[in-house]
This record gives structure tokens, sequence and C-alpha cells, in this order.
């Protein structure tokens, strides 16, 4: 009851050559038109391959997105995301019915975005980018890889995402301007995603209405809930500014390693006289977001490394 695929394609498939064994249940992963569905497709008989050739056994059936489960005896059974919208209870009866089906030496694909079932039911995964069969094998190995791509494409995109001052709170005297702030990678690029540990700079332009002797220019990282992370100024980190005259502008930059967590994070930042009389202050006015390849849980990422030993 195996299923063979040589050279098949159907696009944006393209000439994918892999087989799956007898009584498997092969997780299937990409990204939204890569060709993991027409993968499924194929598999069943529902739609021809366009050149190659495909083997599977009948009684074969496709279950689509919004298809009801069905797991009635077949030799091939593609799912296609059509657990995604289930109920506990459901999903539960399901993987025992596809447990069911594996013992009859059914064959069964099962396209996905929920990593963690897939891990839990899935003998192998294949991970199709692009259209074709970028890698295959065990579970853990191969999602992982596939995060750390997920996590570089996030990190890219940010590149190509604006966010002006959007603060929830404004206040001071008027005698500065935060005019903006930025947040900048390894590459010296703006970007409103980081990947945890890279280089990260936090850049702020300020432009100064009236004259102010000593400004202190200062910055503070939220989490999305309000918690506050980490915080500092140019006083704390002994950097004079010296005096400020009307209409000039200064740009100051902090930079650190982003040991932060994935999750989201926003930035408050003010311009204020020694004695705290503020100038400026934006409150959450620039979100910003940390990727990673695996989750980490709380805020601070401190990357630990891990040993055992049996006593």
């Amino acid at each position: 009851m195996a299923i063979h695929f040589r050279d098949a394609s159907l696009a944006p498939l393209q000439q994918v050559t892999v087989s799956a064994p007898d009584g498997a249940v092969i997780g299937v992963i990409g990204e939204d038109a890569s060709g993991a569905r027409q993968l499924l497709r194929i598999a069943t008989g529902l739609e021809p391959a366009h050149s190659g050739e495909v083997r599977f056994d009948v009684p074969a059936r496709y279950l689509g997105p919004v298809d009801a489960p069905q797991f009635s005896s077949v030799s091939t059974l593609a799912i296609d995301h059509t657990l995604s919208n289930c109920d506990a209870l459901i999903r539960a009866r399901a993987f025992t019915e596809i447990d069911r089906l594996r013992r009859t030496g059914a064959t069964i694909l099962i396209a996905s975005h929920d990593l963690d079932m897939l891990h839990q039911i899935a003998d192998e995964i294949w991970w199709v980018h692009d259209g074709r069969l970028y890698a295959k094998g065990d579970s853990r190995e191969v999602t992982a890889r596939y995060l750390q791509h997920i996590a570089a494409r996030h990190r890219a995109w940010g590149e190509s995402v604006s966010a002006p001052l959007s603060p929830a709170l404004r206040r001071g005297d008027g005698r500065a301007e935060i005019v903006s702030i930025e947040t900048l990678g390894a590459n010296a690029q703006p970007t409103g995603v980081l990947r945890s540990g890279e280089p990260m700079f936090v850049r702020i332009t300020v432009r100064f209405q009236s004259v102010v002797d000593n400004p202190v220019i200062g910055m503070m990282i939220r989490t999305r809930i309000g918690s506050e992370v980490y915080g500092t100024n140019t006083e704390l980190e002994r950097y004079p500014l010296g005096a400020m005259q009307p209409g000039q502008v200064v740009r100051v930059t902090y930079s650190f390693p982003c040991q932060l967590c994935p999750q989201e994070y926003t930035i408050t930042a003010a311009s204020h006289d020694p004695n705290g009389v503020w100038h400026d202050w934006v409150e959450d006015a620039l979100a910003f977001a940390v990727s990673d390849s695996r989750y980490t849980a709380g805020v601070a990422n401190l990357r630990a490394e891990v040993t055992a030993e049996r006593l």
C-alpha cells in the first residue's frame, strides 16, 4: 500500500521522486503555495500529475481543509489541513483512527502547519519548498530546519516593513521632539523583526526646538503586556550630549545583543533634563518582533547550555 512518486509534477510541484512505505504516516510541511497540496492531490488520484508517475493503492481518499474527517477503510489517505479547525475531541478521535489505519497497512499523508501535532503522529516529515521536496526524515530534525527557514524569512520580511511612530501617550514641554525611533539588525538596516541573538541597534533621532543644556535621551523596551525589559539613557551610560541649540538634530544609537525571547515588544523613548523634566516622551511608540527557530519561555534568552551526570 505504498505511494511512489517518480519525477511527478503538478504546478507548482516539480519533478518529485519519493516513496512512502506501507503503514506509514507522513507529515507534509511547507509554506502556502509550496506544492504540498498538489502532492496530496496527485497521491490519491484527485488530480493527475502533468508529468511523471504516481503509484498508489486504492481505495484512496483525499480530505480537504473543509471536509469532515472520514476514516473508513482505505489504502491511501491524504489529509490536507482537515484537522486544523477541529475541536480537541474530534482531533483525539482522528488520531485513534489514523493509528488504526496505519496498523492495517494504509499509507497516510498529513499536510499541516501544526508541527506539534505532526511530531505526535507522523513517522516521517517531508518538507516541500518551492515545488520541490526540500528535505525528508526524522520529524524533529526536519521541522527544526524548517523553523530556521521560517525565522530567516520572517527576519528578511521585517526589513520591508516601515514603522512610523505611533505612541500610546505623548507628553513634554516641547523643547525637543523625538522625530524617529528605529530598530536595526546586524546588517545595520532598519527592520521590524530581529533574530534572537543577533546584534541590535536602537536609533533615536531628536530635534531641539529651544536651547537645552545637556539633555538626556533614553529608551525603554517593554513586552506587549507592558512589562519592563530593559532601559537605559545617555546619563546612565555616561555619555553627556552638551548644549543643544534650536533646530539642532541629534541621533543617539544604542547597541547590544538581542538576547530576547521570540515575541512582540515596544520601545518608549524620551528626551529630558537631568532632573527629569520631559521635553518629549513617546510611550510605546515603536513595535518590533523577535523571531527564533524555537520556542523559549520568558523574556531574556540566556541561551543556556545543558549538561547532566548520573550520580
